[in-house]
């Protein structure tokens, strides 16, 4: 039996889904990997062959919207899956989303399952403002095309599902679940000490690790960083991520700006971020939009309390004033605000730090997601099956 994943990004495979297929191969499945790019990521191609998964390279324009490279994506993604003759398959981000379902169901994969792991920019605002541009009409016709062929719809968050009913891009005939995003290894994210002064007093130590996309909360972090730092300067503030492509990307102009002014501590792009969120006593995720960020999952597994909008897929990370606050999207004073209350009383880091960590044990072990995940997709143990 054969289990397939179609992603964007190659080294999100291990990243966000490698517990995941662990869980699957361990079941006795036969992994495929497809993903653009892989000759760009060897690294992470000669881990997941170690692994005993199977790799195939697909073309795709990860941002683009060129018809004939997207037409191109889906002609040879029929193709491998043609070939391979997959039993099952898992598709997440839009263009795998789209062309990998339609391919699968055009190469009669009998089991294709779609996980909506964010929306991103081609969904911002039409909830606020119910209104589409031509080419949000024409994304969200293509997702309606692709999912009314899928066999089941993972959503992290209920709004996201909400949405998707009421612009009609989901059929009441699809199943559809939620899963409590991509989980997080609770083993691999040890609660740390937080950063103390020569006193031994905590150091009010803030990090925002995102792309540095606008639709993340960077400009307002950054001002909200303005605001506290001139009232109070022993407070710090930490900024990983990098500029991707991305229409919503802020430009390396900005970025350089903030460095300059010693506001931000930037560490750039990390591939194990455990170094920043322990240099860090609280994380900050001011994002319009979410499916469930799992940076936040990572900072309140090493016990960190969080301050994240009351946004789809952040504001279930938070139970306020427990574990962190919600504040508004887009606002700097509130953001500011939230801010201020760990700096002049340190003793809310420890507290709501640690209830971070029993929701992360109780709701986000990724053990528990997975295996949520692998039950709903009708996964068996082939191993001891008869």
């Amino acid at each position: 039996m054969k289990f397939l994943i179609y992603a964007n990004y190659l080294p999100h495979v291990l990243n966000f889904r490698g517990k995941l297929l662990e869980a699957i191969a361990n079941l006795g499945y036969e992994v495929h990997v497809l993903a653009p790019d892989i000759d760009s990521h060897t690294k992470d191609y000669n881990t997941l062959l170690a692994l005993g998964y199977i790799v195939h390279a697909v073309p795709m324009q990860r941002t683009g919207t060129n018809p004939i490279a997207d037409m191109k994506t889906l002609i040879v993604t029929y193709r491998l899956l043609r070939d391979i003759q997959p039993d099952y398959m898992l598709s997440y981000t839009i263009k795998p989303i789209i062309y990998g379902t339609l391919a699968a169901w055009l190469a009669k994969v009998p089991k294709r399952f779609v996980l909506l792991s964010g929306l991103g920019y081609t969904f911002q605002e039409v909830e606020e403002s119910g209104k589409r541009s031509g080419f949000q009409k024409l994304v969200h016709g293509l997702y309606q095309q692709a999912l009314s062929r899928s066999t089941k719809v993972f959503f992290q968050n209920p709004d996201d599902l909400n949405l998707f009913k009421k612009l009609q891009i989901l059929k009441s005939s699809i199943p559809a679940v939620i899963v409590n995003g991509s989980g997080v290894d609770v083993a691999d994210f040890n609660v740390l000490p937080f950063p103390t002064n020569e006193s031994g007093n905590i150091i009010p130590s803030f990090l925002l690790i995102a792309r540095l996309l606008k639709d993340k909360g960077i400009v307002e972090y950054t001002e909200a960083a303005k605001i506290i730092k001139e009232q109070y300067p022993s407070a710090q503030f930490h900024l990983v991520g990098w500029i991707d492509e991305n229409p919503a990307a802020i430009d390396q102009v900005q970025l350089d700006e903030w460095i300059a002014s010693g506001i931000i501590n930037y560490w750039g792009k990390l591939d194990d971020v455990r170094p920043a969120i322990a240099a860090s006593s609280v994380y900050v995720l001011p994002s319009y939009r979410e499916g469930t960020s799992r940076s936040v999952l990572e900072a309140m597994a090493m016990g960190r309390p969080i301050i994240t909008t009351d946004a789809p897929g952040c504001r279930e990370t938070v139970t306020e004033g427990l574990n962190g606050y919600l504040v508004p999207i887009k606002t700097v004073n509130e953001l500011s605000s939230a801010m201020e209350k760990f700096v002049v009383n340190l003793e809310l880091i420890t507290t709501m730090g640690k209830e971070s960590r029993k929701l992360t044990e109780d709701i986000y072990d990724v053990h528990k997601v997975n295996a949520f995940m692998t039950e709903e997709m009708g996964l068996v143990d082939l191993n001891h099956s008869s």
